[in-house]
């Protein structure tokens, strides 16, 4: 009896893995819609909508969750992902993890202060390195679900940075660490906008 309820169960954990696994395949249909703000291949033309092309699939559902949840709040997303299933949603998460991302450029006049705080942090300020989580080359930590940044246009990165500072609804989603709250309460805005410029043009 026993046995056989260990089996059950093991099928059972293999089955809903299987399930929960997302096909990039189905995602690009599904993902159609998403292309008028974040580019058919996710990579976004336009600086105030991020750039989802090789992001990893941990992070891009966890954050289509929260957005849905209303755990974050993103008034563009508003109703965009109400009538999807996790499926759905894995499903998309796998298609814009599959695409290449591009790269922007970094302003010559910000790189050096921007490559300082991703690369060493600042430890007057009490400061880690970016690269901590996000990698040397800005890849992320996929399966972590800590975000790739390289090449994420500049607009984009500094608004993520300030809400966090202001805590505002839509970017307080960072766990019970507080981890990215934390570390954009103590980045003026001369910092946010060297490290976003950075990142704009960080790349393998």
């Amino acid at each position: 009896m026993n046995k056989l309820i260990v089996s059950l169960l093991l099928t059972l954990g293999i089955t809903g893995v299987a399930h929960g696994a997302g096909d990039a395949t189905a995602g690009q249909t599904k993902a159609a819609v998403c292309g008028a703000c974040h580019g058919p291949d996710g990579n976004s033309p336009a600086p105030n909508f991020p750039k989802l092309a090789g992001q990893g699939e941990k992070y891009l559902t966890k954050q289509m969750h929260d957005i849905k949840d209303g755990k974050r709040t993103v008034l563009e997303m508003t109703g965009m992902l109400t009538n999807l299933n996790d499926q759905d949603l894995a499903d998309i998460a796998a298609y814009f993890a599959s695409q290449a991302g591009s790269v922007g450029a970094a302003d010559p006049k910000l790189v050096e202060r921007g490559e300082k705080l991703f690369r060493g942090g600042d430890l007057d300020k009490g400061l880690p390195a970016c690269t901590g989580c996000h990698s040397p080359d800005g890849s992320g930590n996929a399966a972590a679900g800590f975000p790739h940044l390289g090449g994420q246009h500049a607009q984009y990165i500094a608004k993520q940075l300030t809400d966090f500072r202001k805590e505002e609804a839509g970017r307080a989603n960072d766990g019970d660490a507080m981890t990215m709250r934390t570390i954009a309460r103590k980045l003026s805005d001369e910092d946010i906008a060297a490290v976003a410029s950075y990142i704009q043009g960080l790349h393998k």
